[in-house]
């Protein structure tokens, strides 16, 4: 199975680096040197990583062959991809691959159907879940703990407690302007 692992960003330097968008939790196994990734545009790689850094608390990667600036520049926005075991688990208890997410059911905590996660997509601050509901409207489900309450790979599903209005229009909206009734 292919994991997207990365993205490439700007050429750094003159030597070749390469700034990366880290897609997984594990770049120390998937981003170490040596590692051979193929890419999208497949036409690209595939990418052997000979050297990796980080700077400024970015990750810097020089692949094996792109010696100068021109060369990691035509690199940019290039995702890397790793062939991972589908039978492989993550090595926390609440970490998931994507693929093990993809076509969960998404449901209430009252058993309620919302639909059905179709893609994640990852922000810098947290994770998506991108549900399709049965009528084709997609909503937007932050990965966080106090919405995502459970993941049940066993059974296919994802529990939520959704806050007023993530899934439904009966959002209550705040008004800094209280009616006080008694004003002078």
């Amino acid at each position: 199975m292919q994991l997207v692992v990365a993205r490439i960003g700007r050429a750094h330097g003159i030597k070749g680096e390469v700034t990366v968008e880290v897609r997984t939790d594990e770049p120390e196994l998937r981003l170490a040197p040596g590692a051979v990734l193929a890419t999208d545009p497949a036409g690209v790689g595939p990418l052997t990583i000979e050297t990796g850094r980080v700077h400024s608390g970015r990750l810097l990667l020089r692949f094996r062959g792109v010696t100068d600036r021109n060369a990691a520049e035509a690199l940019r926005n290039t995702l890397l991809i790793a062939e991972v075991d589908p039978e492989e688990l993550p090595e926390g208890e609440d970490e998931y691959y994507d693929h093990q997410l993809i076509d969960l059911d998404v449901v209430t905590e009252d058993g309620t159907e919302v639909g059905r996660i179709t893609e994640i997509s990852h922000l810098p601050t947290q994770d998506l879940f991108i549900v399709e509901r049965p009528d084709g409207t997609e909503v937007l489900i932050p990965f966080v703990e106090e919405i995502v309450t459970e993941i049940d790979l066993a059974e296919q599903k994802a529990v939520i407690a959704p806050p007023p209005g993530l899934i439904d229009d009966r959002a209550e909206i705040a008004s800094a302007r209280e009616d006080s009734g008694d004003e002078s």
